[in-house]
């Protein structure tokens, strides 16, 4: 059994849904999680009220209130994969993430993400992500170490004044078939992307365009090419819908343009998508700063 070292947080809603009390309510906000779980949870004083108070399973659904959990997985898979912190200042710091390892914790992982790798190995208690990557995206991730400044860092992101560039390998075979290939070639690609079904997956469709990405192809070996993305929003799965619209899935992408059945991670066959490059004028000191992760994509060469 693996146990977070920190709680989890959820705020109930501001309107009761007919749920008779606290039990009722976690049963049907986890339906994945067996009541008994729940039971025991609050019996071992494992849920309590942000405040510090104890929940029980009778306690009242009490509206707007926030409660405090610590998650736990039958059994949590370990990542091999190595990080390493490529710069640290008093304000924040850059890490370098392997390929399937998590940038926090969610599903079944626990404590086996780069966040909670940071706060024990490092004594990093402050620790914070500014922005998030994909489990099966490799590279770069900022970190706020500072709660001072911590708001600095993270609305470089909200504002679109960091920079981010990509490096994917991915199958020409499409674009192949629809055109001749020039070097470069170029896409600007826009839309709307919304959670589908199953949940973990999203999709582009109509509407207000929320998602933008630049695309260029700038190599290619056999029926693979080596595209440099630039995603100008920040939707989740964003590269990988996008890569996928235009014809060029990303190598080993399990999600995108269809769904593929879960296997057990492979080491040998990782998405072959990198977070190469993040490019920002320091909130702090102005300091600008050029950042390059030193990993690369395994399935490239030319």
């Amino acid at each position: 059994m693996s146990i977070a070292s920190r709680p989890s947080f959820i705020t109930l809603p501001p309107l009761n849904n007919g749920w008779e009390n606290l039990l009722a309510f976690l049963c049907a906000q986890f339906p994945h999680i067996e009541p008994l779980v729940w039971e025991c949870r609050l019996r071992d004083g494992k849920v309590q009220w942000r405040d510090g108070e104890m929940a029980t399973a009778d306690s009242a659904f009490e509206p707007n209130r926030t409660l405090a959990y610590y998650r736990e997985v039958q059994q949590e898979p370990v990542i091999e994969g190595a990080h390493k912190i490529l710069f640290q200042n008093e304000h924040f710091l850059m890490a370098d993430k392997p390929h399937f390892l998590p940038v926090t914790p969610g599903g079944k992982y626990v404590n086996e993400c780069l966040l909670e790798r940071l706060r024990h190995q490092y004594n990093l208690p402050n620790v914070v992500c500014a922005h998030r990557i994909d489990r099966h995206t490799a590279g770069l991730v900022l970190f706020s170490t500072n709660p001072q400044s911590r708001s600095a860092y993270c609305q470089l992101f909200m504002d679109g004044a960091i920079q981010k560039h990509y490096s994917a390998v991915a199958s020409t075979t499409q674009l192949k078939q629809r055109a001749k290939i020039t070097l470069p070639q170029q896409w600007q690609v826009e839309g709307r992307i919304v959670r589908s079904e199953p949940k973990f997956t999203f999709c582009q469709t109509g509407g207000v365009v929320n998602a933008r990405s630049s695309i260029e192809l700038v190599a290619i070996s056999g029926e693979l090419g080596m595209f440099e993305l630039s995603p100008i929003t920040g939707k989740t799965h964003q590269l990988r819908l996008h890569m996928a619209s235009i014809g060029a899935p990303i190598l080993y992408d399990g999600l995108y343009p269809s769904l593929q059945p879960e296997k057990p991670d492979d080491a040998s066959k990782p998405l072959q998508l990198l977070a190469r490059e993040l490019i920002f004028t320091d909130p702090i000191t102005q300091q600008q700063h050029h950042f390059h992760s030193e990993l690369t994509l395994n399935h490239w060469s030319i």
